[in-house]
């Protein structure tokens, strides 16, 4: 699937500011060529008129005499050829001076005062005409007109818009180099924050430095600081998670190889046999040991989210419980299941989640408790899985508690006891025949409740016992199907050895 090709910041900033500008300054100049052309026609409309008023002025004074003292004066007015002035003095009927082909009427007429206003056709060229009449004691009026060609006000309407457009032109030049700055300076700051990030390396990941970040960006930044930070904490994880487990790794690998030696050298079969069991026990603990690594790379956040569904967590802790049946009985524990919020109670608990996880939560916490079954209390051991659904802020959460009655988690220990690689066991157990794990079991539960939103809380047990709390958010609208609340219910007989 071809990509859309990446637009560019820059770009769409100038595009978007200077065609405006540009279009802005033509629009100006369209306006200003309207204004001039209109300033044009009634200065030359008022000079024109002038003129004619002028030479009928001089009528007026010479009065019988026109005839004879005014063609002389208005020839000497309209003399100038770079004005290209055309007139005519007529009385109606005999043609007193000027040009006799000169229209008297046209289109486009305008009043001023005593004198009129129109375009005409002189010639095959097109004039404006100002006309004015003088009345005569004893006969017609006179008529006097004077014209000019349109081109001539063209010309001076363009002068002007020249005079307007220069200015025009140069502030629209510098608005250009305005905005070009401008928008190069206020894309420095991504820049500056690209080369930020090219100089972070996978061992720094320092956090961008917002202190001369424009607000609009912030967001921006806080989120990518956000990001590093994340990515750090994972990165620091990651690394010690794999420190941690080579150490723990070399320790059952070691005795392997040991025991395999000691089976390779031994001469007496007895001692060959003792040495492939001891090779057999160091084999299942690293084979444990890495079964619970990858459990733990499978509940980092996100790996597995994606492929939550939804799962009735009461049904699948009685499945689980029932499991481990047999290795209770083994050890002579009775492994018990219960709801607490109501015995008859046989409504689901459908939560969202993995149900190969979740699962795996439920069988780490029934393993720790039949771990630490002291052995002074074999006959009397007992571990009860509850199920319960509970309201806190208003909202619902499936309940799991296994608890059990063996000699608990030391006060000390407990602020550890999720951590990865903690082994209680390690400390007060040494000697008592317990089974020392890798101290992955409980980190395991925890990081698995992480990703699922919800929690694991570690109480002593009122018999002084362990009880370990999961409670994961329910999912509201779920139903379960008729064959997991039947089965439910015949087991929902608290508490019932499984």
């Amino acid at each position: 699937m071809p990509h859309a090709a990446a637009n560019s910041l820059r770009r769409s900033l100038l595009r978007r500011l200077a065609a405006p500008l540009s279009l802005l300054a033509l629009m100006s100049g369209l306006i200003a060529y309207w204004l001039a052309w209109q300033y044009t026609q009634h200065v030359i409309d008022r000079s024109l008129a002038d003129l004619a008023t002028a030479i009928s002025k001089q009528i007026q004074i010479a009065g019988p005499d026109a005839p004879i003292t005014v063609p002389p004066l208005a020839q000497a007015m309209f003399s100038d050829p770079t004005e290209n002035l055309i007139y005519r003095i007529s009385d109606g009927e005999n043609e007193i001076a000027g040009d006799p082909k000169l229209p008297l009427f046209g289109s486009n007429v305008r009043r001023m005062h005593y004198a009129y206003a129109f375009e005409a056709q002189h010639q095959g060229v097109s004039v404006r005409v100002a006309q004015v009449r003088v009345n005569q004691a004893g006969g017609n009026p006179m008529i006097v007109e004077v014209a000019q060609p349109v081109r001539h006000r063209f010309r001076i309407a363009a002068e002007f818009l020249v005079a307007i457009m220069m200015p025009l032109l140069l502030l629209l030049l510098a608005g250009w180099v305005i905005v070009w700055r401008v928008v190069n300076q206020q894309l420095n700051p991504l820049t500056d924050l690209a080369d930020s990030l090219n100089r972070q390396t996978h061992t720094s990941l320092e956090p961008v430095d917002e202190t001369y970040v424009p607000v609009e960006i912030r967001p921006l930044t806080s989120a990518l600081n956000a990001l590093l930070e994340r990515l750090k904490t994972a990165l620091d994880g990651q690394r010690k998670f794999i420190a941690d487990a080579a150490h723990q790794l070399r320790t059952p690998l070691t005795a392997v190889k040991l025991h395999a030696e000691q089976a390779a050298n031994a001469r007496d079969p007895a001692q060959t046999l003792a040495a492939v069991c001891e090779l057999r026990a160091a084999a299942d603990r690293a084979v444990r040991l890495s079964n619970q690594l990858l459990s733990l790379a499978r509940a980092e956040p996100g790996a597995q989210a994606a492929r939550f569904v939804e799962v009735d967590l009461a049904a699948l802790a009685f499945e689980t419980g029932a499991e481990w049946v047999p290795r209770a009985l083994a050890v002579h524990v009775d492994l018990g299941f219960q709801r607490l919020d109501d015995p008859a109670n046989d409504s689901p608990l459908v939560v969202r989640g993995n149900p190969v996880l979740l699962r795996e939560v439920i069988a780490n916490l029934l393993d720790n408790a039949l771990k630490y079954v002291p052995p002074a209390r074999l006959d009397g051991g007992r571990i009860t899985v509850s199920v319960a659904q509970v309201a806190i802020d208003a909202i619902a959460y499936a309940e799991i508690i296994v608890e059990d009655n063996g000699s608990g988690v030391p006060g000390n220990q407990q602020a550890d006891l999720f951590k990865r690689f903690f082994r209680g066991d390690g400390q007060n157990m040494v000697g008592g025949g317990v089974d020392a794990g890798a101290g992955l079991g409980l980190a395991i539960v925890h990081d698995i409740m992480v990703l699922h939103g919800g929690s694991v809380q570690y109480a002593d047990a009122p018999e002084g016992g362990a009880r370990f709390i999961l409670r994961v958010p329910l999912v509201a609208s779920a139903r379960a199907d008729d064959t997991a609340s039947a089965k439910r219910k015949s087991a929902q007989h608290a508490p019932i050895d499984l």
